[in-house]
């Protein structure tokens, strides 16, 4: 680490740590601190007159110390809240020695040490529930400054919204921000109220391959990886489709599983190079039959979240309430663009898009196309939940043909506020259709589409020794949890999205300082305060600010420079 430049307030923090060593206290102590109650609990349940909470163990970390000489008020932050304490000199130092009071706690704690208080609870004369400490322990020394969150009453001023600093120190925006902790606890009871469903009917989850030698299951470009011990190339999956149907050819009726996929693709709103997708595979059944399923499904999940079927999303309201509004493929894009593609080739749907002034590319087959038509002018009127139905057949290489139209197939998505939510099949169980549809999808990678799917002569295989009538189904969790949470984009409702390398700070030398005129004593104090090149003195809009800013860096750190004139700090800027 030192080769990281530290803080004023980091090198403060370290002095501390190293003064408490120095008190013969452990900072960062082995032992086991127990823990038998949490701030919700308390603020929840605790009775005056009851008299309850009278012998309690919390942990947390500090949030706000007020001192006020022998007595002093802080805040403890567990994992459900915010608490208040007491803390009194005596009471946690019972005995002569009152180190642990006017050093420790009053001068070497800091905001975001992790600490442990046993107590009972009262009610102070403000009215606020705390806690009176009789104990107190020091767990986890905090070394690097959080950001300064003020919270009052459950309100949150000064929140951090800097997605950039929010995505990538999640960690930090946890602690910082407690509405982001609801989103993720959200994430997780929507993934268990599916669960307790896919249970209840006696299905069973299990568990597919991640690293695969064919990438199968949908149309997308996968990451490749090596297997050094085998020699062989190897596909972190784009979809577990195709192992979850070879489980219902070895005579399960009901599988399911929650998996993470990975495509190698761009990185937006509502994509994330990694994702998870909850796909069930049900023997026996067809679309339609899946399609209520899907609908009570969706209903249930709102309303164990939210005791409601309509939920906020941004400035609309989305109801799932049963039953959802259903569209085949070909008429909701005949309805939004007044074109019939019923029987169109290739050549025809080509020229549909350049009258719809839709971009479309050598490579790309019927089925690319007419999803290109779809993508670009149907779904953002699709807000409320709609079930898309009856998908051309070269849009869907895994999906049976209609029972009545062998154009197209027995297929939907169900689309909420422009966005697809889940896709689902009466899937395709006759070996030498698939191997067909297999071998035209070969066709489209030989004429540059690198999302055509591969041939899977594995999967062929288990569908030669039979596979019954079967429908399948993916949700996307992200985009659930999005609609579900009130969220506008997927890093939101991922703990760890996928982020661009972090930029390494540079800084310009003492060199090219001087040849733009500024004094050698002035660069450290200038590189201090974050402008770490020439560039960025540029880019400050007010030389007097700036002034301001480095009169005062050297008032406060004692540096006993001559402070430059609002002039010459203006040519600073300017060369």
């Amino acid at each position: 680490m030192s080769h990281i430049e530290l803080s004023e307030q980091e090198k403060f923090r370290r002095r501390a740590l190293e003064d408490i060593k120095q008190l013969g206290i452990e900072p960062f102590p082995a032992a086991m601190f127990p823990v038998n109650v949490t701030s919700s609990e308390i603020k929840e349940n605790f009775r005056l007159e009851k008299n309850n909470f009278q012998d309690i163990s919390i942990a947390g970390r500090l949030m706000s110390k007020r001192i006020m000489g022998k007595a002093s008020f802080a805040e403890l932050q567990d994992e459900e809240g915010r608490i208040q304490l007491y803390i009194t000199r005596d009471d946690i130092c019972p005995d002569e020695d009152k180190t642990l009071y006017n050093t420790v706690f009053k001068k070497l704690l800091d905001i975001g040490d992790f600490i442990g208080v046993k107590g009972f609870v009262f009610i102070t004369q403000m009215g606020e529930i705390s806690i009176h400490c009789k104990e107190l322990t020091l767990l986890a020394k905090s070394i690097k400054p959080l950001p300064i969150v003020k919270e009052k009453e459950g309100k949150v001023y000064d929140a951090v919204t800097d997605p950039e600093f929010r995505y990538r120190q999640r960690y930090v925006d946890l602690v910082v921000n407690p509405k982001v902790r609801e989103v993720f606890r959200k994430r997780t009871r929507i993934i268990d109220s599916m669960r307790q469903l896919f249970n209840s009917r006696g299905y069973l989850e299990v568990e597919t391959p991640i690293l695969q030698s064919i990438p199968g299951g949908a149309a997308a470009r996968p990451f490749v990886t090596q297997h050094n011990t085998l020699g062989i190339s190897l596909y972190l999956r784009i979809a577990n489709e195709l192992y979850l149907k070879r489980l219902i050819v070895g005579g399960f009726d009901g599988v399911y599983e929650f998996s993470k996929d990975f495509r190698n693709e761009g990185m937006d709103r509502s994509h994330n190079p990694e994702f998870t997708v909850m796909e069930i595979y049900v023997a026996y059944k067809d679309y339609n039959w899946m399609m209520d399923f899907t609908e009570e499904i969706f209903e249930k999940v709102t309303l164990d979240l939210h005791a409601a079927t309509k939920v906020p999303l941004g400035d609309k309201e989305i109801d799932f309430k049963r039953p959802f509004k259903r569209l085949t493929m070909i008429d909701a894009i005949k309805k939004y663009t007044g074109i019939d593609i019923t029987g169109m080739d290739e050549k025809q749907l080509r020229k549909a898009c350049k009258d719809l002034t839709i971009e479309v590319d050598e490579t790309m087959g019927k089925g690319k196309i007419i999803d290109e038509i779809f993508s670009e002018k149907v779904e953002d009127h699709l807000v409320q939940p709609t079930f898309v139905t009856d998908y051309p057949l070269e849009m869907s290489p895994l999906c049976k043909k209609h029972r009545s139209n062998p154009e197209l197939t027995e297929r939907f998505e169900l689309i909420v506020n422009g966005q697809e939510l889940c896709n689902a099949y009466s899937e395709l169980n006759d070996p030498i259709d698939q191997l067909e549809r297999f071998q035209e999808q070969l066709k489209l990678s030989e004429k540059g589409d690198d999302e055509a799917m591969y041939i899977d002569y594995d999967f062929i295989r288990a569908l030669e020794y039979g596979m019954p009538p079967t429908s399948g189904m993916g949700i996307g969790i992200d985009r659930l949890t999005m609609i579900l949470t009130n969220q506008s984009s997927i890093q939101d409702v991922l703990f760890f999205p996928q982020m661009r390398p972090e930029k390494k700070e540079t800084s310009d030398s003492k060199k090219a300082y001087a040849e733009a005129g500024i004094p050698e004593e002035w660069v450290e104090p200038l590189q201090k305060l974050g402008y770490k090149t020439l560039e960025s003195l540029k880019k400050v809009e007010k030389h007097t600010r700036l002034h301001q800013e480095i009169c005062g860096f050297n008032k406060k750190n004692k540096l006993g420079l001559k402070n430059p004139s609002q002039d010459e700090v203006k040519k600073w800027i300017s060369r």
